[in-house]
């Protein structure tokens, strides 16, 4: 009970930078409903450290006129963040999040303001030629790196007269494993020849963590971006591998909806056809289902067998629901490609 009341002093006096008179409280995580006198609000805490690039990334799309973000307030004498100690809580209108559409449309509706959003920050960096050489090195001598760790577990297993359950189940998945990677290496080599030349690069603003969970409907059915805690400058590939690592983590199916959801990307936010061979090579690239193949060799007799089992049969679930996706796209992008080349000379 005592360190409930404390928790209420603190935020009502946190409150009390934003002339608000706090009723009472309500802890969701790492942000505090708070019941005012003026209506209800989020007082969101965040790690300090992350608060100066936080909002000045938040203050430069405003300025570029993009306001489907959820709006931060103020205090009252014109800060917008309050620190304590290693924490930085800054205040919100509390949005309930009021769902008027399908899942399948909300994800519509992200992945369009993910592209406006994309949009409205592009610019174009510098990237020099050695810059772009050795991150092609780098990438690929990691890769043929798991590529001959693979072909070491692969000949252990089958010198095995018995082999354990995890060495049977990796035995059959080989095959497919090392054709993903003979994909995005090969998808990788496309880019770097495409871009020898090259000595500029898009980069956005990106958002740092989409998901169903941060893209919120006010009472109207208009929909915001919230938490933009981990935003950045970077290639807009960084905002939509993340979320499709995430939602491709799961049991083996035909995510044809992550295809039309791209889609809705990509029609607002074309991709160049380098950053779409980069794009399909990084998403291709199997490394999840290879940790834990990796992690299984390099322990000793006391790993657990039916738990890796376990993890690498949900990870070639996901690997196959990538690879859906990925030749989704690249029959696409062949087919634009047959389209765009003029009919033969008669």
């Amino acid at each position: 009970m005592e360190m409930a009341n404390n928790l209420n002093d603190e935020i009502s006096r946190l409150a009390g930078n934003y002339g608000l008179q706090m009723n009472f409280v309500e802890k969701h995580g790492r942000v505090f409903k708070i019941y005012s006198d003026k209506g209800e609000f989020a007082l969101k805490r965040m790690d300090a450290n992350k608060g100066l690039d936080f909002l000045r990334h938040i203050q430069h799309l405003y300025q570029l006129g993009y306001n489907r973000i959820v709006p931060v307030y103020p205090t009252l004498d014109g800060r917008y963040a309050i620190l304590e100690g290693n924490s930085l809580y800054y205040l919100m209108p509390w949005l309930e999040n009021k769902e008027r559409e399908d899942r399948y449309q909300k994800h519509k509706d992200l992945f369009r303001e993910l592209a406006r959003l994309h949009t409205l920050s592009v610019r174009e960096v510098p990237v020099s030629k050695e810059d772009r050489k050795e991150h092609y090195d780098q990438t690929t001598a990691s890769w043929e790196n798991e590529q001959e760790a693979l072909e070491g577990f692969i000949e252990r297993s089958e010198r095995k007269s018995y082999m354990s359950p995890f060495q049977l189940l990796f035995c059959t998945y080989f095959s497919e494993i090392y054709g993903g990677y003979r994909f995005a290496l090969n998808k990788l080599k496309e880019w770097h020849e495409a871009t020898v030349e090259e000595t500029k690069a898009r980069s956005v603003i990106i958002h740092g963590k989409i998901s169903n969970e941060h893209f919120l409907y006010n009472e109207d059915g208009v929909g915001f971006f919230t938490n933009f805690e981990q935003a950045g400058i970077a290639s807009p590939i960084h905002d939509l591998l993340p979320f499709l690592a995430r939602t491709l983590n799961t049991h083996q199916k035909q995510f044809e909806e992550s295809v039309n959801w791209l889609n809705t990307y990509f029609r607002h936010f074309p991709f160049k056809q380098d950053e779409m061979l980069l794009f399909l090579s990084y998403l291709g690239h199997p490394g999840p289902i290879f940790r834990v193949i990796e992690k299984y060799f390099s322990t000793g007799n006391e790993k657990n067998e039916m738990k890796l089992v376990i993890q690498l049969q949900r990870q070639y679930w996901r690997m196959k629901n990538t690879e859906y996706v990925v030749m989704r796209f690249e029959d696409i992008e062949r087919q634009k490609k047959e389209q765009s080349q003029p009919p033969p000379s008669v």
